[in-house]
């Protein structure tokens, strides 16, 4: 029997397509996506706000639709990140950056995570400008979330500065169109070992990076299995506790060498009730612990420690009105929260209430033949439909 493919608009897939087509990997720049959103976006006679990184190699984009009256302040955000994650040692049945529909699903990097969302977005920009407005409606694009959400601390921080005060925000990550209110921090940090090379025939006249490392990686350990073991725990989470992890270490360079430096690479990700800054002090106290005894075999021995990223954690009340729009537009109730990171802790701590909600499984998101299910995206469209009536009034 003949299946009928679910009905998403010309426009929601042309733009999707469009934007998919443009390698945005983190590692290079997501200029010439945002240059053909803010094009549109001046078609319909706004301009947008470009917030450039420090090379200007980079930029996050804020287009604020005003209200009837010309107010430019409240309203509602819908936010979604321009960058994709590398594509590199996967092996793929189409071109990643060439999307095309397969058997319902619509297959490329980003289409998942998050393209779809963003795409389905500016489909609308001419609908959106076409009619009176009774309050704001902002679109809130950014760079690097793939690496930290390094780019949306300047955005909202603009946002923040210029006194939009949104009353609600949507983050269209893949939620299977469901509602999610609460998410776990994400922290990423580089630690540095710098001992001191000796041939490893004369241990006493070197300072072994490799076991210095070591020693804190067992200790990160420690600390993950306390909060497995004594909590706190939210049972929301599939994942229902604090985890903390060393996900790589390198160093040395031959077996004969006491090895004189060692890189490793820890992360920790904080449910509600778990001060993730304070968690940061601990395992500073540690590392310091450690650099004594490193400085006591010799003086030139250390440890560097660069935070690389710190995205805080989400966890909207239940009861916020946010929860309840959102639901209303028709975006699916759930009881749940998600391991994984997005920029919605950004704003909520920016004092916009936030919830997660946009089309696709997290579990295609970085994978090798991503994909999204064309009937997510039709639900999509049907919430941001939604979403524009209700800013209509």
């Amino acid at each position: 029997m003949e299946t009928t493919e679910p009905a998403v608009s010309d426009e929601t897939m042309g733009w999707i397509t469009r934007l998919i087509e443009i390698d945005t990997t983190s590692r290079g720049s997501n200029l010439p996506l945002i240059d053909v959103v803010a094009a549109e976006v001046r078609r319909s006679g706004v301009e947008p706000v470009l917030v450039p990184n420090t090379d200007g190699s980079k930029a996050n984009l804020v287009a604020t639709f005003p209200a009837s009256d010309g107010s430019v302040h409240g309203g509602i955000i819908l936010s979604g990140h321009t960058d994709v994650v590398p594509v590199d040692g996967q092996e793929w049945s189409s071109e990643p950056f060439a999307p095309e529909v397969r058997d319902g699903r619509l297959y490329g990097r980003g289409a998942c995570d998050m393209k779809a969302f963003v795409g389905a977005v500016v489909a609308r920009i001419p609908e959106i400008a076409a009619q009176p407005l009774r309050e704001p409606l902002h679109l809130a694009f950014s760079y690097d979330e793939e690496i930290g959400c390094l780019g949306a601390e300047d955005l909202v921080k603009d946002m923040v500065g210029r006194g939009l005060r949104p009353r609600a925000c949507i983050v269209g990550e893949p939620t299977s169109m469901r509602v999610i209110r609460g998410h776990k921090s994400i922290n990423l940090v580089r630690l540095d070992f710098r001992g001191v090379a000796a041939h490893s025939s004369r241990t006493p006249y070197g300072v072994n990076a490799i076991e210095y490392a070591s020693a804190f990686a067992r200790f990160v350990r420690g600390i993950a299995d306390e909060f497995r073991e004594q909590g706190p725990h939210d049972d929301a989470f599939d994942v229902p506790f604090t985890t903390c992890t060393v996900n790589l270490i390198e160093g040395g360079i031959a077996v004969n060498t006491i090895p004189a430096e060692c890189s490793l690479q820890f992360e920790f990700r904080t449910i509600g009730g778990v001060d993730s800054r304070s968690l940061l002090g601990r395992f500073q106290s540690e590392l310091d612990r450690i650099e004594a005894q490193m400085k006591a075999e010799n003086p030139a021995a250390g440890i560097d420690v660069t935070v690389v990223a710190a995205a805080p954690g989400l966890d909207t009340g239940k009861d916020a009105d946010v929860v309840r729009l959102a639901a209303e537009w028709g975006g699916e109730p759930s009881p749940e929260k998600v391991a994984y990171g997005t920029e919605a802790g950004l704003f909520d701590q920016g004092g916009i209430p936030t919830v997660v909600c946009g089309p696709g499984d997290i579990a295609q998101a970085h994978s090798p033949d991503e994909f999204v299910e064309l009937a997510q995206i039709a639900k999509c469209e049907e919430f941001l439909d939604s979403v524009i009536a209700h800013v209509r009034g």
